[in-house]
């Protein structure tokens, strides 16, 4: 049975071809297998990483699963659903095959499994859609550093799992860089989160001219239509893959419930980092109204309201950054990251009483409104 009726809310717009962006994620401790799936017993939702400052949601929404507490408060711990999880690699897990060349549509490059498993090159499927990358994005530094665009895109156009940087002001990326470094910045998973335990150890390593580097060449390049939202009552059973949710073959599917749902529709060109497809997150149903009503009007005013300080479109002014168009996977998460008290950097304490009493069904819905727009 496949999901119920569903309303698009992002428009597809398709990018010529020759002109995209390449995606990358960050692979667990152990390398696996370019199309080594995890599989995960449902109860999930795709969301991940980055930079952000997101204006929420409203008490008067509950959650199943995520009761407010007596003031209305969100629950403290973020649901597991938020934090798609690979299971590690076996230990027998088949080297990358070195000779076999790889396509995707649109693309006149070709890449092997065993380059698109390095983490020291960015796979740069379409070079038209980006400037010349400074050597730190294109090949990190061994043996410490990956290359910045292998996880966050040639582009800058990043995946669900990370952020998306372009166009994001260049003192804005330089900060979110030194908070990680300083632990002002970290997961609000339960446990640990790959794609975050990675960047601390990055930003540790990194030299402030390597980050000022990124910074400049990330916040020149243009940002594109990533996501498309869904609302539906039903989504397809999942599985994980390389940080995000696929379906399980077989056309099967089940209850979204109070969940918010990115899935890679195509798990092999998510594997191959092929930044030309486009996610789809799926919310429940109304999510959109209501997002927007808070982004609009806030909870108590316009202090709260994802406009004062991110402007009428959600585009970002000056140092608070663009909103709009964005994974509302990653939106997510970090709406409770400044909830749970793990990002404490001076840029996001304005975020700090805007989110200390939204509850999950709120998050979801100025997140999947946010995400709607175009970028």
């Amino acid at each position: 049975m496949k999901p119920a009726v569903q309303m698009i809310i992002a428009p597809d717009h398709r990018l010529p071809v020759g002109e995209s962006r390449t995606t990358a994620d960050l692979i667990s401790d152990r390398p696996r297998p370019l199309y080594t799936r995890s599989v995960m017993p449902f109860p999930a939702v795709v969301l991940p990483f980055a930079f952000l400052w997101i204006a929420a949601t409203t008490v008067a929404y509950g959650v199943e699963g995520s009761v407010p507490d007596s003031k209305g408060n969100a629950p403290a711990t973020a649901p597991e659903w938020v934090f798609p999880t690979n299971t590690p690699a076996p230990g027998d897990a088949p080297v990358h095959d070195p000779t076999t060349p790889l396509h995707v549509p649109g693309s006149r490059a070709t890449y092997t499994e065993a380059q698109l498993a390095d983490r020291f090159s960015a796979p740069g499927w379409f070079p038209r859609s980006h400037s010349a990358m400074p050597e730190i994005v294109a090949y990190g530094r061994k043996p410490d550093i990956y290359a910045c665009g292998y996880c966050h895109t040639p582009a800058g156009q990043g995946r669900p799992e990370n952020a998306s940087l372009a166009g994001l002001p260049a003192p804005y990326i330089i900060q979110q860089v030194a908070d990680f470094k300083s632990g002002a910045r970290r997961s609000a998973s339960p446990g640990s989160f790959g794609p975050v335990d990675l960047m601390i150890s990055l930003a540790a390593h990194a030299t402030d001219a390597e980050v000022a580097s990124a910074a400049a060449y990330f916040s020149q390049q243009h940002p594109l239509p990533r996501v498309r939202v869904v609302e539906s009552d039903r989504v397809p059973r999942s599985r994980v893959v390389g940080w995000v949710y696929a379906a399980v073959p077989g056309g099967a599917d089940e209850p979204l419930g109070d969940r918010l749902l990115e899935f890679a529709p195509d798990p092999a060109r998510h594997e191959e980092r092929d930044d030309a497809m486009k996610y789809v997150t799926y919310v429940p149903r109304g999510s959109l109204q209501r997002g927007r009503a808070i982004a609009m009007n806030g909870l108590s005013g316009p202090t709260t309201a994802c406009v004062t300080c991110h402007g009428n479109t959600l585009q970002g002014v000056g140092l608070v950054p663009r909103i709009a168009g964005r994974s509302p996977t990653y939106l997510i998460r970090q709406l409770f990251a400044f909830r749970n008290g793990v990002r404490t950097g001076s840029n996001g304490q304005p975020m700090l009483p805007v989110v200390a009493g939204l509850t999950t069904r709120g998050m979801i819905d100025v997140v999947a409104y946010a995400g709607s727009l175009r970028p």
